[in-house]
């Protein structure tokens, strides 16, 4: 038993009782994905008589890229432009609503979303081609809106920040989400876009109990990990927001206010949070995960899921996808505005600023010379 600090607790399968689970990774299985003309389930029984499957290796592949920027109309989100180094991410977290993404290559949003990651090298010159677009108005860029941009590949290739240095260069404003504490690597360029105030880093944290992150998201940094690059990004005077994404009723909403009274003691000015979402193959994947590694609380979890889902487990529609519906939603919400407004966490955080832009670095600097 996994006791935790507000004396609930977590009963995890031992490795032997968790059919399918690999070291390591998230997924239990590489369940088709919806455009795939055969389906491969894996049946539980075969699973359980088996020994435990193989690891799998990462595998990085150069992917080409015709846009920079990747644009969207949502309601639900305060951009309308992000940007997405890598597609798949090793981070494993088992509840990323971009694993259908996978779907679209015809590879699994299981293990293959995982270990089968796609870099898209050419970002930085697609980016500087868009910024000199003749009519191009500049507003915040979110980095890391579909998967990690700090992910553990990230260490060799750089990518990101190439990204950063580009969005420096241009003076452009960026918003990143991360569950890494690799995000401290890039503080130097973090300390000199905040210093024109065109940055803000926004660190998600699920949950404190670092046994049920390391099952959940087995690749990402800690949760203890996270909240020391809260504190290191506070000091270094780069606005920091703490992200509970996603609240899992039955699972994680019993650490909404510990987790709140974390991130302000870390130096967090804002924070946020997101309800579990499920979009399709995650869902499927997720109680697979559920049945695989905390048995005992899937029926209690689904059944809340569904609660604050309409009787379902995603609702697709604008305005609900985020904060879900009915009673059990409406107390979470609740809880969690009470606790940022105790902790002085409930501010709205200033709008980055556009008025340093400059479509060519080049004559900017000649501007100051």
């Amino acid at each position: 038993m996994n006791k935790r600090a507000d004396g609930g607790g977590i009963r995890f399968a031992p490795p032997a009782d968790a059919p399918g689970r690999r070291r390591g990774r998230g997924a239990v299985s590489n369940r088709s994905g919806r455009f795939e003309a055969l389906v491969r389930e894996a049946d539980a029984l075969a699973l359980a008589e088996c020994p435990p499957p193989p690891s799998v290796e990462t595998t990085v592949q150069i992917s080409e890229t015709r846009t920079g920027l990747t644009w969207n109309r949502s309601p639900d989100v305060d951009f309308d432009r992000s940007v997405n180094p890598y597609q798949g991410c090793e981070h494993g977290c088992i509840y990323c609503y971009a694993r259908p993404t996978h779907a679209y290559l015809g590879l699994s949003p299981g293990i293959d979303f995982e270990t089968r990651i796609f870099a898209k090298e050419a970002t930085p010159e697609r980016l500087r081609e868009t910024f000199a677009q003749r009519g191009y108005q500049p507003a915040t860029i979110a980095l890391g809106a579909n998967t990690d941009p700090y992910q553990p590949t990230e260490q060799k290739l750089q990518l990101t920040r190439r990204v950063l240095e580009c969005l420096l260069e241009h003076r452009h404003p960026v918003s990143i989400v991360t569950k890494s504490a690799r995000v401290l690597r890039d503080l130097d360029l973090l300390e000199e876009l905040s210093a024109m105030n065109l940055v803000r880093v926004l660190v998600s944290i699920t949950t404190l109990d670092h046994r049920l992150a390391n099952r959940m998201e087995p690749r990402a940094s800690t949760p203890a990990r996270r909240l020391e690059a809260v504190a290191r990004l506070h000091d270094a005077g780069v606005p920091v927001v703490v992200m509970n994404a996603p609240v899992i009723p039955g699972l994680t909403d019993m650490e909404i206010e510990r987790l709140v009274a974390a991130a302000a003691d870390a130096g967090a000015e804002s924070a946020h949070y997101v309800l579990l979402r499920l979009p399709g193959e995650v869902a499927e994947l997720f109680e697979e995960w559920l049945h695989a590694h905390v048995p005992g609380a899937a029926r209690r979890v689904l059944a809340l899921v569904r609660e604050t889902r309409g009787g379902a487990l995603y609702q697709p529609e604008f305005g609900l996808r985020r904060r879900g519906s009915g009673p059990y939603a409406d107390l979470i919400r609740t809880r969690f505005r009470a606790a940022v407004r105790r902790h002085g966490l409930d501010a709205r955080m200033p709008v980055l600023d556009t008025s340093w832009f400059r479509p060519d670095p080049a004559q900017g600097e000649l501007a100051l010379s």
